[in-house]
């Protein structure tokens, strides 16, 4: 069974840092992308950040550049999101999603073929 756990989430100071978590299981980590995502209450749903496991190549929405990092551990089927400078427009629920292609399709349309349940991050002003 496909799995991904999301968690790391919590409230934190605008100007803080947050790292999330996602632990994958019940495929074979290195042949998947692995996403973030996230959506806010009224809001569209947003892509993040995305990683390559095969080579940890890695794309980032604009809104994020700069301040958001994400990496990957092939070694723990986990794949981390280090969240710098957060501010409260950040606030939403992130969850994490795989897909077997690669490209910035993904973010741009958040366009995964299988997404997990989320964590929520609270950035308050």
């Amino acid at each position: 069974e496909v799995q991904l756990q999301a968690s790391g989430g919590g409230v934190v100071q605008a100007g803080g840092s947050l790292t999330l978590s996602c632990a994958a299981s019940g495929f074979t980590f290195k042949d998947y992308t692995i996403g973030w995502f996230r959506q806010a209450p009224g809001k569209k749903r947003e892509g993040v950040a995305l990683i390559a496991n095969s080579d940890g190549a890695a794309l980032y929405a604009d809104s994020v550049k700069g301040r958001f990092t994400i990496s990957t551990d092939r070694s723990k089927n986990t794949v981390y999101l280090r969240m710098n400078s957060l501010k409260p427009e950040d606030t939403a629920r992130y969850h994490c999603a795989r897909d077997s292609r690669w490209g910035r399709f993904l973010i741009d349309q958040v366009d995964f073929g299988f997404r997990g349940q989320g964590t929520q991050v609270t950035v308050s002003s």
